[in-house]
């Protein structure tokens, strides 16, 4: 669907994850490009990844988030696939840790 930009982001995701697979450098930094991926102190995620991480160390449930960003639960739970495997974490615990450790709250 034209214009449908949670849909794009999940393609995106699912573009940098087999060209990560693949190990085609260009080719993810043009995905990274076109998902508006953030530098510096973002430590590598997209600033829609920062929102649900933020919401995700608040204690917030994957419906809440949802709700609060007005994207699906599944959108959801593919952002913190993306955001675990940016941070090398695999929780949600862990994730939250990381978030005030490096003060990304």
């Amino acid at each position: 669907m034209l214009g449908d930009g949670e849909t794009a982001d999940l393609e995106l995701a699912a573009a940098r994850e087999a060209f990560t697979w693949l190990r085609a450098g260009p080719d993810i930094a043009r995905v990274e490009a076109l998902a508006g991926r953030t530098h510096g102190d973002a430590h590598g995620l997209t600033a829609r990844e920062l929102e649900v991480l933020r919401l995700l160390a608040a204690g917030k449930s994957n419906r809440e988030i949802a709700g609060a960003l007005i994207i699906s639960e599944r959108t959801v739970a593919r952002h913190l696939q993306n955001i675990f495997a940016k941070l090398g974490v695999s929780s949600r615990t862990a994730a939250s840790v990381f978030a005030v450790e490096q003060k990304l709250l």
